[in-house]
């Protein structure tokens, strides 16, 4: 007889033992652990997580502002006016580093923590056994010798070894690559097995795909497997439709921030000018360009739109997805709870020739009673319908259900004699039935009978489950190959009624440009009565059996026109979210069951709803706490408000910064002096930049959240040129008549050029926020207050004491006047183009994104 292993043997390689072992060496038990050994454990082991959860911590936000690019280099800036002996401009330098560190920070501070609040409301739970009660826990409170409870759909919370498992399948290719779920039962495996072999371990990070079990946590957290080895499985997320467009735009600038400084720079020392100044005015006009509160802006929209979403019964499990949601113009959705209530009543039962009949009902309610899988309404139904079991009625076996076979079956003595129930899919059921309860046998012609049957209850909008059972000899274990031989008896018909304002919704979307696409694993009679119940105009419906015969580029073009799916399995529906994906659409997905979870993932924009599956709710970006394409809606509404004011943003400060930045390099080559000193080019981009923080609760006119919108460089470089041109040409008028009309002295040609570069940049602000003409657009209070006050600063600017130390000298007042006049001829000239833009390039746009 081997030597009894030690307790730290076994927690080593648990898989090398049995169940029993592995109970006594982590001093448990099959009825778990009670609370107060919980407690002490939770103590001991720590939390189940992979690392600390990191708070929001004020001082690495403040240390990650002073890191970005553009603050270290205007620190270089500072450090080269030192080196000069420039220390007025050092001292400018400096100063904008305190004050967008600050802003940026106090931001993005107050952003972050809006979002903790709103990530604990959305936590994972696992079922424990705790005294032999099955109770629902914070994942993170699992501890080593805790009993688990899983089925289908759930997570695997930590690592654990299986005590009991029936027809249990795990999908593990996080851990091993493994396309199609492997199965798990307890029994010790060779010490020496590897991962993919170790047929009784069940592993953090995967999921369980069909079955049932019951297992016990070996490991937690760091020390998992999956915990072990996290920071190389922690791939970087797919690059969202936003964070492309952001990354383009990031690319256009920086080569025009390039380009532009370079020319610069060789402009300034082919003139002889000192090498210090010139490399100081190419990085102020470099930093002038870059909209360096971007990235504060992004946070506090981001921030922003995940609380009003929160308000309005979405919860956002992934910021960076809230663009996306905007830009989403293809949803995909099952009916069931989202267009149909939800709530499933059984419509009748009957026997094969279509007469009312108890057999069936009375038989399926002893296999929903038993059954131990997922929830679900029919089981629901059935129950609700049929009463209490007799209690006479033992279980003695359960075959789960599975999404290849479409059904499921349960064991039960009833005395000496024991019979196998089935209930599911008319054909999967009739596929096991050998005969009819009248003893008839079930040849092609009975068959299509019960097909037309059911296609006639379809039509209606009915849901039909076939029941079938077979006597069968008592033994311990049953298994699939015991489903056959079956007789079958009868139909049992429910309905789901559509929504009373789901045609509302369903219009509204279709209004904001957002297709609906029904995905349904439901025949096609009752999914195609329900498109049509709810007011969608059916369109070459598909069956999954008529998918697998469509390749790739068949079903990429059939894809646009086909609104209805049914009859489909997962694989077939992440197969169409990706064709849609192919042919350029931002695709949604909303799903509840884990059969859903394929498709979530391929997603542009996912979205689970609170009551689904665990792996289901994991491969969201949005949970909704109301299953309610009116909720979804709003949510749309959100997401495109956030895209338009980052927009707003980007379009504003770059069209007014290229084109102040390129008029000052081109004047620096023919001005026998700089036109801005370097700290002066530096103090408008600070304060042109205050206003700019507002945007991010600006009103949005509502054309622009009527339709998707998404990055479009073409259109943003067609902007940035075109408003660019028109602010240079109104620079140089400027440069003209202060060289020409006034004779303006060294002092007053900066000062005049400062205070109108930047009065341009706050009123242009108020122009291209909008496609209206401004006066019929109202901004937001904040940015309307905050672009006046900066206004006031610019004008009274000259006159305040100390300008002069910053290079500012007081103006004449017929040329303060003339500046007023040459900011108001800029509007309305910014009107005018505005109003040719978008009446002549974004329509061009549109269509060739239609194209």
């Amino acid at each position: 007889m081997p030597p009894r292993a030690d307790s730290g043997e076994i927690r080593a390689a648990p898989w090398a033992y049995s169940p029993d072992e592995v109970l006594r060496a982590l001093g448990t038990r099959a009825e778990g652990l009670s609370e107060d050994e919980s407690r002490a454990r939770l103590t001991e082991y720590g939390p189940n997580v992979l690392a600390a959860e990191r708070r929001l911590s004020a001082a690495r936000l403040l240390l990650a502002q002073v890191q970005s690019p553009l603050i270290l280099l205007l620190v270089f800036a500072a450090v080269v006016s030192m080196v000069a002996g420039e220390w007025t401009d050092a001292s400018m330098a400096l100063a904008v580093v305190f004050a967008s560190s600050l802003l940026g920070f106090f931001r993005e501070y107050s952003a972050g923590k809006a979002i903790e609040e709103l990530k604990s409301r959305v936590v994972s739970r696992a079922k424990v056994v705790r005294a032999g009660e099955v109770t629902s826990v914070e994942a993170a409170r699992l501890v080593p010798g805790d009993v688990i409870a899983l089925q289908a759909g759930s997570l695997i919370p930590a690592d654990c070894v299986l005590l009991e498992a029936k027809d249990f399948f795990v999908n593990q290719a996080v851990l091993t690559g493994e396309s199609l779920p492997v199965e798990r039962q307890p029994g010790a495996s060779e010490r020496s097995a590897p991962l993919a072999l170790r047929t009784s371990c069940l592993y953090l990070g995967t999921n369980v795909r069909t079955g049932t079990a019951r297992a016990v946590v070996v490991s937690t957290g760091k020390q998992t497997v999956y915990g072990s080895i996290a920071d190389k499985l922690t791939l970087r997320p797919p690059e969202t439709e936003f964070d492309r467009g952001l990354r383009q735009f990031g690319q256009l600038l920086m080569i025009a921030m390039l380009i532009m400084v370079l020319g610069v720079l060789v402009l300034n020392l082919w003139q002889h000018r000192p090498l210090f100044q010139s490399l100081l005015f190419a990085i102020a006009l470099a930093v002038g360009l870059a909209p360096e509160l971007l990235p504060a802006i992004l946070a506090v929209n981001l921030a922003r739109s995940a609380k009003s979403m929160a308000t309005q019964g979405v919860l956002v499990r992934r910021l960076n997805a809230i663009e996306n949601f905007g830009s989403m113009d293809v949803l995909c959705t099952d009916k069931t709870g989202t267009l149909t209530e939800g709530v499933v009543r059984l419509e009748g039962s009957y026997d094969p020739n279509g007469e009312a009949a108890d057999a069936p009902l009375r038989e399926a309610a002893l296999n929903a009673h038993f059954e131990t899988g997922l929830a679900n309404p029919l089981d629901d139904a059935i129950s609700l319908a049929a009463g209490p079991v007799d209690p006479r009625f033992v279980k003695l076996d359960e075959i789960p259900y599975d999404f290849a076979r479409k059904r499921l079956s349960v064991v039960v003595r009833d005395g000496e004699r024991c019979r196998l129930v089935t209930k599911g899919s008319l054909r999967t059921v009739l596929d096991v039935c050998t005969r009819l309860a009248d003893g008839r046998p079930l040849d092609d012609a009975l068959r299509a009978e019960l097909a037309s049957r059911v296609d006639h209850w379809g039509n209606q909008g009915f849901r039909v489950l076939g029941v079938a059972t077979r006597e069968i000899d008592a033994r311990e274990v049953y298994a699939r190959e015991d489903e056959r031989g079956l007789t079958f008896l009868g139909f049992l018909t429910f309905f789901d009624p559509p929504k009373a304002d789901v045609q509302e919704a369903v219009a509204e979307l279709a209004r904001l440009g957002v297709g609906l696409k029904i995905i349904s694993g439901d025949s096609r009679a009752v999914t195609v009565h329900v498109a049509r119940a709810v007011g969608i105009e059916v369109k070459r419906p598909l069956t999954g059996q008529e998918l697998d015969e469509l390749g790739d580029e068949a079903l990429w073009a059939r894809v646009v026109t086909t609104n209805v799916f049914s009859e489909v399995d997962p694989n077939q529906k992440e197969r169409i979210i990706l064709a849609l994906k192919k042919r350029g659409h931002v695709v949604g997905y909303m799903g509840d069951g884990i059969n859903d979870a394929p498709a979530l993932h391929a997603a542009d924009v996912s979205v689970s709803v609170e009551g689904a599956v665990d792996v289901a709710k994991e491969a969201s970006d949005f949970v909704l706490l109301k299953q309610d394409l009116h909720v979804l809606r709003r949510g749309v509404l959100e997401g495109r408000t956030t895209f338009a004011n980052t927009l707003k943003y980007v379009l504003t400060t770059e069209s007014a910064n290229l084109g102040n930045m390129f008029s000052m390099a081109i004047c620096s080559a023919f001005l026998p002096f700089l036109p801005l000193l370097a700290g002066q080019i530096l103090l408008n981009n600070l304060l042109s930049d205050l206003p700019a923080v507002a945007i991010a609760s600006d009103s949005v006119d509502k054309e622009l959240i009527e339709r998707p919108r998404r990055w479009d460089m073409r259109f943003i470089r067609r902007f940035m040129i075109e408003f660019g041109l028109l602010s240079s040409v109104f620079d140089l008028a400027t440069f003209g008549a202060l060289l020409w009309v006034f004779k303006a002295s060294e002092g007053e040609f900066r000062t005049a050029w400062f205070v109108e570069s930047l009065l341009t940049e706050l009123v242009i602000a108020l122009v291209v926020r909008t496609r209206r003409p401004f006066y019929k657009s109202r901004p937001g209070k904040t940015l309307l207050w905050i672009t006046g006050a900066v206004a006031a600063i610019d004008l009274a600017l000259p006159w305040l004491p100390g300008a002069s130390l910053l290079g500012f000298t007081p103006l004449p007042l017929p040329l303060l006047f003339s500046i007023l006049g040459i900011t108001a001829a800029y509007v309305v000239a910014a009107e005018l183009l505005k109003s040719r833009f978008y009446r002549e390039v974004a329509p061009r746009r549109l269509r060739a994104r239609q194209a």
